[in-house]
């Protein structure tokens, strides 16, 4: 099934928002993007990057924007549905036909267009993880024995993390010990806490 199959596939399946799509798809038709299918969804594209998609779920349909972040709001009708989660997309939704506002949702669409042309593009702030706690009992390790400290040192720091968590999330002090002492071969032959499992 080629796309261009898939797409009308997508609009004429028998749904409840059927005809609200349907709209959606005749105002993007008045703009220069062009109509592809991606995420079993019609998505609408420029120079072969993402600018939009239409979509119906079970209690609404709408229009997304991939960077809609830049897309000037002065109502707010535009929502963030994966806050904390996605810092670009932003959504217009809709629940029934009366409520969109062809004025208002082909501007959204050129805007995106034209922020696309301008190369406008969200860069996700990479937020570091804090530094980790190293467990005092592995603190004790290290000093008695060096090569021991020198081996976790060598390590990288996601898998010096994976042990130190492996040690503070245990809640009883027996089971701390217990795990410490299956861990400290490990560490002095150079493995990571589940290297095994990532190498299956």
């Amino acid at each position: 099934m080629n796309v261009s199959t898939k797409v009308e596939a997508y609009y004429e399946k028998e749904h409840p928002f059927k005809e609200g799509i349907s709209v959606l798809r005749a105002l993007a038709a008045k703009t220069k993007a062009e109509e592809a299918y991606k995420w079993s969804a019609p998505v609408y594209t420029l120079n072969g990057k993402n600018v939009f998609w239409i979509a119906r779920f079970k209690n609404h349909f709408g229009v997304g924007f991939f960077n809609g972040v830049f897309l000037k709001d002065p109502k707010g009708i535009l929502i963030n549905v994966q806050k904390g989660k996605t810092q670009a997309m932003r959504h217009l939704k809709f629940k029934s036909l009366v409520e969109i506002d062809s004025k208002v949702v082909l501007s959204f669409m050129n805007e995106a267009l034209e922020n696309q042309k301008k190369g406008m593009q969200l860069i996700p702030s990479i937020k570091k993880k804090p530094k980790f706690i190293l467990p005092e009992l592995l603190e004790q390790v290290f000093e008695k024995q060096p090569n021991t400290k020198k081996a976790f040192s060598q390590l990288s720091p996601y898998k010096q993390r994976e042990y130190a968590e492996y040690i503070l999330n245990a809640k009883q002090e027996k089971t701390k010990l217990s795990r410490l002492e299956r861990i400290i071969p490990m560490i002095n032959s150079g493995i990571g806490l589940n290297d095994t499992y990532r190498n299956c």
